[in-house]
């Protein structure tokens, strides 16, 4: 019997125990259900060890990138969700690990820029997110929920921002209702995109309140306390007491201002409890797969975002 089951027979107890017990794990608490966050076997930078086990670069990337923790991401090319879903989190939870996804499939996605794509439909929108979470069930999971929607809400029509809105709550009342045992977060932006009490507008907007919280740097490059800073900021404009994680895959180095592939960047801290950070954060997350390419365009030329490449990897390790 692993530590979910026997987290999920004493449950009561544990609910009960959060009177008189400084550090009991509150109900429903994937963290506590669990004994650690997720490698996931079949990452990009994990598959290109395997494929390429004489590159002289594979022993490095495998010790550094491949056999840590981090988020695989769900969209358009993930087949059928529902299953594609329940196959990782059931593989986790076989081994007794938290695994942390990422939806990324809402339609207009990324503005036309290097991740376009999406669902082709609001309707097609709401299937697809609702099945991923039949997925998940009442297994132990973190959720991501669409990077960048909300921040690049100004880069839509303005006809469509009303569905937009409406279709990132109904992620969230999704997942609030099917997945007792997940923590979902929403995605809020970096440390200098979006002035925090807009993004606190917009995250009460698609009823924040109703999961675990927002999560800040995906994809990003600023430093941990600068998204400290800014989630704390987020979190007092809020009318209710949202937790949040901080995506620091790449954020060794802080920001030199770019976003795509730049140089000189490094890998920070593996996913942990960010508690250390402040109380406010539930976790430090590798969201972004490190070694993935953001687009065409930065230090390293011609590789689509989401392709992985050594060079980028080696680079992200070396923090050159």
């Amino acid at each position: 019997m692993n530590r979910r089951h026997l987290i999920g027979a004493a449950v009561a107890l544990a609910f009960v125990a959060t009177c008189t017990t400084a550090h009991a794990a509150p109900a429903g608490s994937p963290v506590a259900m669990t004994t650690g966050f997720y490698v996931d076997p079949n990452s990009n930078p994990a598959t290109w060890v395997r494929d390429h086990p004489s590159d002289t670069a594979a022993a490095t990337i495998r010790t550094n990138i491949a056999e840590k923790a981090g988020g695989r991401w769900f969209g358009n090319w993930s087949g059928n969700i529902q299953q594609a879903v329940s196959q990782f989190v059931g593989a986790a939870d076989t081994a007794d690990k938290l695994p942390i996804l990422v939806a990324y499939n809402i339609p207009g996605r990324d503005c036309g820029g290097d991740s376009s794509g999406g669902a082709g439909s609001p309707e097609a929108y709401r299937t697809w997110i609702s099945q991923f979470a039949d997925g998940i069930g009442n297994r132990p999971a973190v959720v991501i929920i669409e990077p960048d929607a909300l921040a690049q809400l100004d880069c839509i029509p303005a006809e469509v921002k009303q569905t937009r809105l409406d279709l990132l709550k109904y992620a969230v009342n999704e997942f609030a209702s099917k997945n007792p045992n997940t923590w979902a977060y929403m995605d809020g932006g970096n440390a200098t995109w979006i002035e925090a009490g807009e993004m606190a507008r917009r995250l009460n907007l698609v009823e924040v309140s109703k999961i675990r919280g927002f999560a800040l740097n995906t994809s990003n490059y600023y430093t941990t306390a600068q998204s400290v800073t800014k989630g704390n900021a987020i979190r007092a404009a809020l009318n209710s007491p949202a937790q949040f994680v901080i995506d620091t895959s790449r954020n060794g180095n802080g920001s030199n201002g770019q976003w795509c592939n730049p140089a000189g960047r490094k890998l920070g801290d593996t996913s942990r409890d960010g508690s250390h950070v402040s109380g406010t954060v539930d976790s430090l997350l590798w969201l972004k797969v490190p070694g993935d390419s953001d687009g065409d365009c930065g230090s390293v030329r011609g590789i689509p975002a989401g392709t992985f490449s050594p060079v980028l990897a080696t680079n992200l390790i070396r923090g050159s």
